[in-house]
């Protein structure tokens, strides 16, 4: 169950043969996204677990989340950039019922990230699971 703007991500990259291509494509994507203000960079939307800087800034209205984030790392600024399009607009409870790593998976991500990045990819997605079980 994935976003629109996510099964665009997937159609994008079925075009791209080559992982050099795919990398560029999400860096693309994080470099579209607007900058994090600083004030919003701080320890309570800090993600730990990650091995760059990571700050996510969840919104919650009339029960469907929102997020917005930055790294100091390209790459993962990228890949924070997935994740707002695999589960921004999505109501509290489809966020919960989204298997993020399967979706991921269609991306082929998970075989070409580094198991820091990966890591860092499971705490962005348990947080934003666990805001949306909060919410």
């Amino acid at each position: 169950m994935a976003t629109a703007a996510f099964e665009e991500i997937v159609e994008d990259f079925e075009f791209l043969d080559d992982w050099e291509d795919r990398y560029r494509y999400v860096i693309e994507q994080g470099k579209a996204m607007a900058p994090l203000d600083d004030a919003l960079k701080v320890a309570s939307t800090k993600v730990d677990g990650c091995a760059s800087q990571v700050w996510l800034h969840p919104k919650i209205e009339n029960g469907v989340l929102s997020f917005d984030g930055d790294s100091d790392a390209i790459i993962v600024r990228g890949l924070i950039a997935v994740l707002r399009k695999l589960y921004n607009g999505l109501a509290l409870a489809d966020v919960l019922a989204v298997d993020a790593h399967q979706e991921l998976a269609r991306l082929g991500l998970n075989e070409h990230l580094s198991s820091q990045r990966s890591n860092g990819v499971r705490a962005m997605i348990e947080r934003v699971r666990l805001v949306a079980a909060e919410g």
